[in-house]
């Protein structure tokens, strides 16, 4: 699972990898231009990390 989100919003993302998976999850800066394009999935904000359980 990866949750891209905003500053606003990582907490909200490691707090569902945690609850969902139950594992630490792995938080990234996206860099990419096509990552950089991204919104965070709660807001309409600019995405600027990828949370995920892998």
């Amino acid at each position: 699972m990866n949750i891209i989100c905003c500053r606003e919003h990582a907490e909200l993302a490691i707090d569902i990898i945690v609850d969902e998976f139950e594992t630490a999850p792995v938080v990234a800066l996206l860099t990419g231009k096509d990552e950089l394009s991204t919104t965070c999935e709660y807001c309409n904000e600019p995405g600027v990390y990828k949370v995920s359980n892998i």
